[in-house]
């Protein structure tokens, strides 16, 4: 595998310039921060309502167990 750390310093050489152009105290996520956001937040959006489609369909009712005359759930078991 070749050396990349000669190609590593070079492209790091090229940046240093670059850094000292940026402003430190305007510096922003950018467009790239945001279509990231806006990606993250539309993938939870889509979870939710989906997790709520799901939840809506569960029937927390509990049917007697066929055993059980009585009508109560049986007790579980220890151990």
């Amino acid at each position: 595998m070749p050396d990349m750390s000669a190609s590593v310093s070079l492209a790091v050489t090229h940046l240093v310039p670059l850094a000292k152009e940026i402003d430190e105290n305007k510096v922003t996520p950018g467009v790239l921060g945001f279509i990231v956001f806006a990606v993250m937040a539309l993938a939870v959006w889509g979870l939710m309502k989906s997790m709520s489609k799901h939840m809506g369909k569960v029937d927390f009712k509990e049917v007697p167990a066929e055993g059980d005359a009585s009508g109560k759930a049986a007790e579980p078991r220890q151990g």
